[in-house]
């Protein structure tokens, strides 16, 4: 185990819960979140994604893939129904755009690749690019 303290320590929770009071939030509550978080998983032939995705309709889902390059963006809408008389107090949902980009160890056959979104979780299923034979034998004329 390490002696070194992560990025998410106890002294991240401390100092936020200590100058909550001196920073003003903004108005609909708490930053976007960093970053899509993803589960891959593969077998011989596919690569299975998961991406969280909370509050988004599917409409507002962006993938994009190039050889082994996935790229997932998302647009997020607030849609905030307030009277008149009424005061907000606090407001934690957010709206904008959060992305990921990653990598997948070989190249992704995009001819047969799906996406489908159920829940707050898209699920891609990608194909792995079966390798092509780069050699070619060349009669002389």
């Amino acid at each position: 185990m390490s002696n070194f303290l992560t990025r998410n320590s106890i002294f991240d929770d401390i100092f936020r819960d200590l100058t909550s009071g001196f920073y003003v939030k903004p108005l609909h509550g708490d930053s976007l979140p960093r970053s899509i978080r993803v589960d891959v998983t593969e077998n011989d032939e596919v690569f299975q994604v998961q991406a969280e995705l909370p509050g988004v309709s599917k409409e507002n889902i962006d993938v994009k893939i190039d050889g082994a390059v996935v790229a997932i963006k998302a647009d997020i809408h607030q849609h905030d129904s307030q009277k008149d008389s009424d005061k907000v107090l606090r407001s934690e949902r957010f709206y904008g755009s959060v992305s990921r980009t990653f990598e997948l160890p070989q190249s992704v056959d995009t001819e047969h690749a799906s996406a489908r979104f159920d829940n707050g979780v898209l699920l891609l299923t990608l194909p792995k690019q079966q390798p092509r034979d780069s050699q070619k034998q060349l009669t002389v004329q």
